[in-house]
């Protein structure tokens, strides 16, 4: 199934990321004018994306808005082709983020010394967004589609550029990678790739998005989840947990002069360890989808260089 629906009017696609089900979920809702696309995901999965829309009876012509909780490749990659396939179309994005929408090559070459030759396997080509096509969103925020109106707060942690989207009337919150990973029927794993890794504005984060009291919560990888509170209480044990193994990893350097030729050994260490560590406590399949679509390298990286800017 392609299409997972939460209600009459809102849905989910499974891009099928890498071959992978349940791993990038783009979500879909009908406004009343066109529809509205939270995380449209990378540009590989476009034409799954467009399959997609296409089983819930619309076009990539029907969309009007591009939702993005933040700018990281397996989220926003698609945006820039969908405006310009779809001019109408506009772009919601934390400021931190748009301008990375507008003019990408910094983006893009930050990205490439972490995915090198994959690039264009994993994300396909980004195109810059139209400055034009640009709405900035921040905490506070309203945002009006249609019949549809949705709320927003700044959430970083994961990412310093990163919003969650609250819509009332469904008690409904989207939040991007503020959630974690939760691949069904596994748990909750925190995703923290470089370079502004947070700790402690992740758990701050967690108390935003709860005030908001939501009946559900949708995490981009992947799909709706009912008890936001135990959800994040899982999240904050496991971040904690990888925080200190990366911290702990780091030990007896000196922090002013880090000892990065050991990074390599260090993050294939702790890459190893958590997949022992996920094996030991859930099914094989959401693991196998953890593991191969995701890694967890790229989240030893992001922790020590959180220690490391704080001193250890």
């Amino acid at each position: 199934m392609r299409v997972h629906p939460l209600d009459a009017r809102t849905s989910i696609v499974d891009l099928r990321f890498q071959g992978f089900d349940l791993a990038i979920g783009t979500g879909v809702l009908e406004t009343g004018d066109g529809l509205a696309l939270v995380d449209p995901g990378p540009t590989t999965c476009l034409g799954a994306l467009k399959a997609g829309l296409a089983e819930a009876g619309f076009d990539l012509t029907d969309v009007r808005a591009i939702l993005l909780s933040h700018i990281h490749l397996d989220h926003a990659t698609a945006s820039g082709t969908i405006v310009r396939e779809v001019p109408e179309a506009s772009v919601y994005v934390h400021p931190i983020g748009a301008i990375h929408m507008i003019r990408p090559e910094r983006l893009l070459a930050s990205a490439g010394r972490i995915y090198g030759d994959l690039m264009e396997t994993l994300w396909g080509e980004f195109l810059p967004v139209p400055a034009e096509s640009v709405t900035e969103v921040d905490e506070g925020d309203t945002v009006r589609l249609g019949d549809r109106t949705l709320r927003v707060a700044y959430t970083p942690g994961h990412a310093k550029h990163h919003v969650a989207y609250f819509e009332e009337d469904t008690g409904t919150a989207w939040v991007g990678d503020d959630a974690g990973i939760r691949i069904p029927p596994g748990g909750v794993i925190p995703v923290t790739p470089p370079p502004d890794v947070d700790v402690e504005a992740w758990n701050t984060t967690i108390d935003r998005i709860l005030e908001w009291r939501p009946d559900r919560i949708i995490p981009t990888h992947f799909g709706p989840v009912d008890d936001p509170a135990a959800h994040f209480a899982e999240l904050r044990e496991e971040l904690a947990k990888w925080a200190g193994r990366v911290r702990a990893s780091l030990a007896g350097e000196d922090p002013a002069n880090p000892d990065t030729a050991g990074d390599a050994p260090r993050a294939n260490e702790f890459a190893a360890w958590v997949e022992e560590d996920l094996r030991a406590r859930m099914p094989a399949e959401p693991v196998d989808t953890y593991i191969n679509a995701f890694g967890a390298r790229d989240s030893w990286w992001g922790l020590a260089r959180y220690w490391r800017k704080r001193g250890g």
